[in-house]
């Protein structure tokens, strides 16, 4: 066994230990949080805004601090980008995570010193649970990849600006420097597909270990492998043991990467996102994601259909169910106060608290009252390719509203790995699952106010080339499952 595994298996235990001993505490965690923070934002200015010194319970929280999202936040963001303290948290950030938003543009997230450990220690604890279950911490000695964003930063208002891959990349422990791929030169090239060429060329020749990053862009890069290679990736890398991912939905890309893997493999499920880390998978064995509860954020809970409400209700973890859907409002050591992420999940546990990503609050389809989720529709897709043995690349929803009564249906475009023998039975099997997924649908098409569903197909690599010609190649980018309106539908036309 080489130093670093063997140095890992006592650290990995420690912290595994330690992780279990807060599943027990989480709720009391979520309090002593809440004061915390609370008491340290009292003096900046979103604190005097909103009364924190009058602030004594979380009921008098929800009266004086509004869910809100990144427009109602903005000037506030803009006051710090001028150069300001003590705004929304002491000081100053020391990074803004740039993201971007569907009405606001571009997005500065502000990252504070103390909320930087949250990023930085919650993906290394999954990897730790791992070790510490499983026992393979053989992995620790060979080289590891993160597809991520460039890490070079520029700076806004003075502030070190960048993608939130590309600021972490900076985080790296000096420990695991040398296992890191690819090259930092080669990470800061923009261009994704230059970019990917370079990465294959740096690791192709490598004792790849673990590979990370988002589905589709793992996928692009197994693809390239193989072009190049002519092997599956387990026959190229024979020592590739676990495979870390997040960002989306992994099951409708599972059987495509596990087939082009070759085998069987442990893989790792993150819950990231610019505004913190909110949750991981802890365990092989059981289901879900761990909430991150003891990580400088207070976490409260909307019931998803109230999120658009003008006061909607709010939970803490104290009162959340098992099987109810919520919108993911986070407060937390970096200034974000009452903030609505966009993300729905699902709690499957609450001893301990552990989740799925079921959406986002935004990405639904109710054109016609069905308020349809991306949970329902993956389900259903699923469920189908899996009794077809088909293989899908990529897709998304959109409705289409025709102008005579009774001929609007939701259209699915799919880029298929194999088409199926019969597109109208494929297409007949995924309507049926999501009528049987959702009532208000399966009412509109029992009552002919919605025809079944409709498949357009993508051409190969369709998705790939409509992302690039939207700019968003690469990095942390991922097309939207669902939509309410055309815009996707009417930019994807070429690509058909």
């Amino acid at each position: 066994m080489a130093i670093k595994s063997l140095l890992a298996k006592p650290f990995a235990n420690y912290i595994h230990k330690q992780i279990k001993k807060g599943m027990v505490t989480a709720v009391a965690d979520q309090e002593t949080i809440f004061q915390q923070l609370v008491k340290a934002a009292g003096q900046t200015e979103f604190g005097k805004d909103h009364g924190f010194a009058d602030i004594k319970s979380y009921e008098d929280f929800v009266k004086q601090v509004p869910v809100r999202d990144y427009e109602a936040l903005k000037p506030y963001i803009e006051k710090i980008k001028q150069g300001k303290h003590n705004v929304l948290w002491k000081g100053q950030p020391i990074y803004f995570a740039k993201t971007s938003g569907t009405t606001s543009g571009v997005k500065y997230i502000p990252i504070t010193k103390d909320s930087i450990p949250n990023h930085i220690n919650t993906a290394r604890n999954a990897l730790l649970c791992y070790m510490a279950e499983t026992g393979n911490t053989k992995f620790a000695d060979g080289k590891l990849i993160f597809l991520s964003g460039s890490p070079e930063l520029e700076r806004v208002g003075g502030i070190p600006t960048g993608r939130l891959s590309g600021i972490v990349n900076h985080h790296v422990p000096k420990y695991l420097r040398s296992n890191q791929m690819p090259s930092y030169s080669t990470n800061c090239i923009e261009e994704w597909e230059e970019k990917l060429d370079r990465i294959v060329d740096e690791t192709i020749h490598q004792n790849m270990t673990l590979i990370s990053g988002i589905p589709p862009w793992m996928q692009m890069y197994f693809d390239r492998l193989t072009e190049r290679s002519g092997k599956k990736i387990a026959d190229l890398f024979p020592n590739f043991s676990v495979m870390v991912q997040g960002g989306v939905n992994f099951e409708p890309y599972k059987a495509k990467l596990y087939e082009s893997i070759g085998k069987q493999i442990d893989c790792i499920e993150l819950f990231p996102a610019s505004e913190g880390f909110f949750a991981f998978q802890d365990s092989q064995e059981a289901p879900g994601l761990l909430l991150n509860t003891n990580s400088g954020i207070f976490f409260e809970f909307v019931p998803a259909g109230e999120i658009f409400n003008e006061n909607p209700s709010r939970l803490s973890l104290k009162d959340v169910k098992v099987g109810e859907n919520y919108a993911l409002i986070i407060n937390n050591n970096a200034g974000l106060w009452g903030y609505n992420i966009g993300d729905t999940v699902k709690f499957i546990s609450t001893d301990p608290y552990r989740l799925i990503v079921t959406g986002r609050t935004k990405h639904f389809i109710s054109a016609f009252g069905e308020h349809v989720i991306g949970e329902e529709v993956e389900a259903a897709l699923l469920k189908a390719s899996n009794e077809e043995n088909i293989h899908i690349t990529e897709f998304t929803v959109a409705p289409m509203i025709a102008t005579d009564a009774g001929k609007s249906y939701h259209e699915w475009f799919i880029e298929f790995e194999n088409m199926p023998a019969d597109v109208a039975a494929f297409s007949k099997k995924i309507d049926d699952n999501l009528r049987a997924k959702n009532v208000y649908y399966d009412d509109l098409i029992a009552g002919n106010i919605l025809c079944p569903l409709k498949i357009t197909v993508v051409r190969k690599n369709g998705f790939i080339d409509y992302m690039k010609s939207m700019g968003k190649l690469g990095g942390q980018n991922k097309v939207a499952r669902l939509s309410n309106d055309r815009i996707i539908a009417q930019n994807l036309q070429p690509f058909l």
